[in-house]
């Protein structure tokens, strides 16, 4: 049987909850970790309807891009659409469980989707963030390096950009001296030794501590392990905000926008002067990217999608770029495609009886915005 515990597992391996803004409610909101899952329903936006679509369909877990609950609920009276799907929901044992800003940061999120659905090509993260890196470093006997290293690997550490098993490794000599209750694995308690050790450091991505720090452990030899960990303020290049890639070929400015309409299902695109260049390097953020804007300017971006921008943000364009707000519902509406294309790729790996239409994507139209 396939638990809810499960599905989550998997969609935190694309978008671990460590690279969710600090403002941000991810996770599973509602529900049991441990329940039985009998079907899948993802959605964007998590409303009455979509808790309705969830019970025709028998599907018991929502996997919803915007999170329900984003600030604390105090009551829970069914006076506003937040308390009545939360209780409609715990009626009907559904587990809603949101990503948001998680996958925003993720290299194969939202505005990687984006530029999927672009055509871009030579794709690097807009705005890559820091603080998600840490080091590692231990001290083994020589004859157990080589199986310890092997097992951080394993975990997780060691993975710099294009490269995987990245370590440094030193040799040197270890002293230790064990008390009465000592049981060491080389030489004996009460007595000073002197041990020829292998110093090894590796970096990895903070979400994968427990597993490192679980591999470590049951791989090394001693009784009493010497470590440390640290954290590291280096830029992740595959962590963060926003992306920017190429055209394939380049396009009239009018010709691109036409485009962008049709492959967004744009009913009107807001945006700033069209500048007198073709375009060739399209920057694109799935979240509200006016704080973007400089640094889509900075990487040479000729045009920059995105939504929610206010009146004013449009004179930052200052005819070095175009600024075109798409909508907030039409740049994050590919997200359902996303997550069930992964989830059955990835399911089919341990429970297959949960596909044959159990992942299926919302059939409700969610955009609370209309245009007349």
């Amino acid at each position: 049987m396939i638990k809810v515990r499960n599905v989550t597992e998997e969609i935190e391996k694309l978008c671990p909850l460590t690279y969710a803004e600090g403002f941000d409610n991810v996770g599973l909101l509602i529900g049991n970790i441990e329940q039985t899952v009998s079907g899948v329903l993802v959605t964007l936006d998590c409303l009455e309807a979509t808790v309705d679509e969830a019970i025709e369909n028998n599907c018991n877990l929502i996997v919803s891009f915007h999170p329900i609950i984003f600030k604390g609920l105090k009551k829970l009276n069914g006076n506003n659409y937040v308390e009545r799907v939360v209780i409609k929901a715990i009626k009907n044992d559904i587990a809603i469980y949101a990503m948001h800003t998680a996958l925003d940061n993720s290299f194969y999120g939202v505005s990687a989707k984006m530029a999927e659905v672009l055509g871009l090509v030579n794709n690097k993260i807009l705005l890559p963030q820091s603080g998600h890196l840490k080091k590692l470093t231990t001290y083994a006997p020589e004859s157990a390096a080589d199986e310890i290293r092997e097992a951080l690997f394993n975990a997780g550490a060691g993975n710099i950009g294009n490269y995987s098993h990245c370590s440094f490794n030193m040799s040197g000599e270890g002293t230790y001296l064990g008390n009465e209750a000592a049981d060491p694995v080389i030489g004996k308690k009460g007595l000073l030794e002197r041990v020829r050790e292998i110093f090894i450091s590796v970096i990895f991505e903070k979400h994968n501590e427990s597993k490192i720090m679980k591999a470590l452990l049951n791989t090394h030899p001693y009784e009493e392990v010497a470590y440390d960990i640290v954290g590291l303020d280096n830029v992740h290049e595959k962590i963060g905000m926003g992306m920017i890639g190429e055209l394939k070929k380049e396009m009239e400015a009018i010709a691109f926008m036409d485009q962008l309409k049709k492959v967004f299902h744009s009913k009107t695109i807001r945006h700033s002067d069209l500048i007198n260049k073709k375009i060739k390097r399209v920057a694109v953020l799935g979240g509200s990217g006016s704080y973007a804007i400089e640094k889509a300017i900075a990487a040479g971006a000729d045009v920059f999608v995105t939504a929610d921008l206010k009146y004013h943000e449009f004179y930052k364009a200052e005819g070095k770029v175009i600024l075109a707000d798409i909508g907030h519902y039409e740049r994050e509406q590919f997200t359902k495609n996303l997550f069930v294309d992964y989830l059955t790729k990835k399911i089919t790996n341990f429970a297959p009886a949960l596909l044959g239409g159990r992942i299926i994507r919302s059939k409700n139209y969610t955009n609370p915005i209309n245009y007349f």
